[in-house]
């Protein structure tokens, strides 16, 4: 490699091993991905997103675009790869009278609901403040409005991007319209994506909150939790969580060191009294704690408490055709004690399961509960442990799961068949043959 570079002038934006600020430059948001490419680029702009993906072309490299690392893992080994971190690509901005916000590729969701937040609008944005605004659009986009609104693929108005010949392009349901399709749902394997331009919503606030319940309770209150959901309007997304808080000053009392069992829900309508009305038989369960209030869009954001900066962490997910007392008991069994910090299940069906093919190629999911589990794994010790439990969790819950689940919520190398339907699979794999016939671009979930 030392010859190749003394040959050929890398771009400015590209840090090479060895150099000054390569390991931090190599650092993906999950810091307990060792991420070990042949380069990292930090470009600046669209047109040196360009340069790069030209220049790897020419020295016979692969290219994968990264603009937070939240689900690095499943990228795997990345030798042979320039890692194209998208981080400086910044400014958010909103037209409040097309209710449109144009969103670079370094953009995170904070910044776009709290640019949002400004003219009364709101975004499907993701539940932690700081994953990457186009990583979750490209895998579909589950937001905390999902029920009533459907995915984020649904919103997307155009997107650009640089393609395998190193061009920058527009695409939009007009202009190039195959490859739009693709790119909403289909995952990073068609590009590098430098902007998405996706519809706001006129919500200025939700009604949300959790309920707090002691965690030997856990499988009383999931049954009633998932009783409730058989019944609530679209206008309600909550989950069902088991949470058990490590003993540390970053943990604030009286979560410090417990574990709960907790209802999470949104309920994004006109009238929170519905929803006070709706909580009552969860209510009568006699939570330690309830919060729920009226919250802006940008407290919504931090609703889910997940950390706002980069963590060492394990984990994975996977759907649910159903969730019956067995699977209940199963999840609490697998979990509490276990070294998981989270562990949820999330409700959507409504607008989530009505597809709607001309939004892309994930649409809808079928599927009423998607799972996910996460550990913190500071150490290799750590994580094996997360990862040997969250395998045991996956393994026996396999009698109830889908045969698809979500890309953004499997942190682990899946088979294709299993992220997308055979129809579709098949035509992002055409499409992808005709944008990238070399297979320049990688991604966490190839095709």
């Amino acid at each position: 490699m030392t010859q190749l570079y003394a040959e050929v002038r890398a771009p400015a934006s590209v840090v090479l091993p060895g150099e000054e600020g390569w390991d931090e430059a190599r650092l993906a948001w999950n810091l307990a991905v060792d991420q070990r490419p042949e380069a990292v680029a930090l470009p600046e702009s669209a047109e040196e997103v360009a340069e790069v993906v030209r220049w790897a072309a020419a020295e016979g490299y692969r290219v994968t675009a990264q603009s937070t690392g939240h689900n690095a893992a499943a990228l795997g080994d990345l030798a042979g790869t320039v890692l194209v971190k998208l981080e400086r690509l910044r400014g958010v901005t909103v037209d409040p009278e097309t209710r449109i916000a144009r969103a670079p590729a370094g953009s995170i969701w904070i910044e776009v609901v709290e640019a949002a937040a400004g003219h009364g609008l709101a975004a499907l944005a993701g539940s932690s403040p700081d994953v990457g605004v186009v990583g979750y659009t490209l895998g579909g986009g589950l937001s905390f409005l999902a029920r009533k609104h459907g995915l984020m693929t649904s919103h997307v108005n155009a997107i650009e991007l640089v393609t395998a010949d190193g061009e920058l392009r527009r695409v939009d349901a007009e202009n190039g319209a195959e490859l739009f399709w693709a790119l909403r749902g289909g995952g990073g394997s068609f590009g590098v994506v430098t902007t998405v331009e996706i519809a706001l919503l006129e919500l200025e606030s939700v009604y949300a909150g959790h309920l707090w319940f002691p965690v030997d309770r856990a499988a009383e209150v999931l049954r009633a939790w998932r009783d409730w959901t058989e019944a609530v309007p679209e206008e309600v997304t909550s989950i069902g969580r088991i949470l058990q808080f490590p003993p540390i000053p970053e943990i604030p009392e009286p979560m410090r060191g417990n574990a709960f069992a907790v209802v999470q829900a949104i309920y994004c309508g006109d009238d929170s009294a519905e929803m006070d009305a709706l909580l009552e038989p969860l209510r009568a369960l006699g939570p330690a704690m309830d919060t729920f209030r009226p919250l802006s869009m940008t407290e919504l954001s931090h609703l889910h408490m997940d950390p706002d900066h980069p963590v060492p962490g394990a984990g994975d997910g996977g759907m649910l055709d159903a969730l019956t007392d067995e699977a209940i008991d199963v999840f609490v069994r697998e979990v509490v004690g276990k070294p998981i910090l989270s562990t949820e299940i999330r409700h959507y069906g409504g607008a989530v399961a009505r597809s709607r093919p001309e939004h892309g190629a994930v649409s809808a999911f079928a599927a009423p509960y998607i799972m996910f589990a996460v550990g913190i794994a500071p150490t290799a010790e750590a994580k094996a442990a997360v990862h040997a439990t969250v395998a045991s969790l996956m393994a026996s819950l396999e009698p109830w799961q889908s045969g698809h689940t979500y890309l953004n919520f499997a942190e682990s190398r899946r088979d294709p068949r299993t992220l997308w339907p055979e129809l579709v699979h098949a035509r992002l794999k055409r499409i992808k043959a005709e944008v990238d016939p070399e297979d320049l671009f990688r991604s966490n979930h190839p095709l």
